[in-house]
């Protein structure tokens, strides 16, 4: 397991003291790391390292496969609760046509609605660029039919032969959207976590 050469057990453990903590989850108080190690041999278990910052450092008796396993499941239940933020670009003409127009208006809603932030990019080709008018239009108008999911978090202004704008979900859509119907708040989800790794 990945964490398992970051975590310390039995003839690992090389420091004077340790703070034990029984199989029972009973705190014994601070012992010689041999008294552990007994201790654990005479429960069947393992002298784990569980907290090794402190002074001195806290030990428990728990099977070693287990505990590995117990710390598994925590990392992935806290990746799951994380949103990894990215910036999808949509990619606009000042001379786009309308199906286009609402193809990429969908996908850019999409994106905010999951979270995710959307670069929109409209470039000038060839003469397009002594008319930057109609470019100006499309994206006044795209921003307009964002407005209900997006805020405009940045604009870029004109870079070569494009501009670009950087639209970010708005707050209250995302609150709306990350709690569907029938849906755990984070404690109540938290709270689940701990019944059911009890009731293990």
């Amino acid at each position: 397991m990945r964490r398992q050469h970051r975590v310390r057990a039995n003839g690992q453990i090389r420091v004077p003291q340790i703070r034990l903590i029984d199989e029972t989850g009973k705190q014994v108080g601070v012992v010689t790391v041999p008294e552990g190690l007994a201790r654990a041999r005479e429960a069947g278990l393992d002298l784990v390292e569980i907290s090794p910052t402190a002074k001195p450092p806290v030990c428990r008796i728990i099977d070693f496969g287990k505990y590995l396993y117990m710390l598994e499941k925590q990392e992935k239940e806290a990746r799951k609760k994380q949103h990894v933020i990215t910036i999808k670009e949509i990619k606009l003409t000042s001379n786009i046509e309308d199906h286009d127009y609402h193809t990429k208006l969908r996908s850019a809603i999409n994106f905010l609605e999951r979270g995710d932030k959307v670069k929109v990019t409209l470039r000038f080709r060839g003469r397009e660029i002594t008319r930057q008018e109609f470019g100006h239009r499309v994206l006044d108008r795209f921003t307009e039919d964002l407005a209900d999911v997006a805020e405009l978090e940045r604009n870029f202004g004109m870079e070569s032969k494009s501009i670009a704008l950087l639209f970010s979900p708005r707050k209250i859509q995302l609150k709306k959207n990350s709690k569907p119907e029938g849906a755990l708040t984070e404690n109540q989800s938290e709270s689940k976590i701990d019944a059911e790794t009890q009731n293990e």
